[in-house]
Parts: C-alpha cells; sequence; structure tokens
C-alpha cells in the first residue's frame, strides 16, 4: 500500500478545525482521512504547531521548505516523494495517488478544485483548542 504524508502549516489545533468560522477545505480533508482510515488507510498528518520534529526529520520536506518557504504548504508526499504543493489533494487524487477505489473517500464532490486553505478558521485569532 501507498504512503501518504501531509505536511500543513502552523494552526491552531491538529486539524484546523476549531473556532467559529470552519474552512470548508479542511473539514473536506478530515472528512476524506476518516473515511479512509475507515477503510484500512493511514495518511500521515502533521501541521507546524503540533508536529514540527516531523518537518525537521524529512528531509524531502525539510529541503522543500528551506528553498520555498512555508508559504509553499500543504506539502503531499507519496512514498516519500512530493506529490502536490501549496494545495490539498482533490478527492479524485486521493484515489489516484493512493490507488483506492472510488468509495474509500465517500462521496465525490465535483471535479472543481478549491482554494489553497489560509490557516485554520479560528475568528480573530483565537482558538480554542
Amino acid at each position: 500500500m501507498k504512503k501518504m504524508e501531509i505536511f500543513e502549516p502552523a494552526m491552531c489545533c491538529s486539524t484546523g478545525l476549531c473556532g467559529v468560522s470552519v474552512d470548508p477545505e479542511l473539514l473536506r480533508i478530515s472528512t476524506v482521512l476518516n473515511t479512509l482510515k475507515n477503510n484500512g488507510v493511514q495518511v500521515g498528518r502533521f501541521n507546524l504547531t503540533n508536529a514540527p520534529q516531523e518537518f525537521v526529520t524529512n528531509k524531502t520536506v525539510n529541503d522543500f521548505i528551506r528553498e520555498k518557504g512555508v508559504d509553499g504548504l500543504p506539502v503531499i508526499t507519496v512514498d516519500g516523494n512530493i506529490a502536490i504543493t501549496g494545495r490539498y489533494p482533490s478527492n479524485e487524487e486521493f484515489i489516484k495517488l493512493l490507488d483506492v477505489p472510488e468509495h474509500f473517500v465517500g462521496k465525490i464532490a465535483g471535479g472543481a478544485e478549491t482554494e489553497k486553505s489560509k490557516g485554520c478558521g479560528c475568528s480573530g485569532g483565537g482558538c480554542c483548542c
């Protein structure tokens, strides 16, 4: 099975799903990752606030950040190689990158890419978690 890891920018909590204004893209990613997990597919998810050591020990991601900076996050790796930068995978890309059946990611909602996430969605910078 392929190994995917998601390296995200700093957020106030591990999923970014806190505060009164939740980013719909982060909600989609959390839903897809939970559905994958329920189907036996583990995807590593690390954000700079809660898992900084993962960014240090992963040479590929560390080199990327040194070259591009944290504004290039999120970085998605598959089997240790960078597959996507600056945005999250679409549902279709999850299927293709992980080589899993469609039902492993749940209902596929349209093919349009969503705009890059701009943080955890916490109102006024005050995080609940």
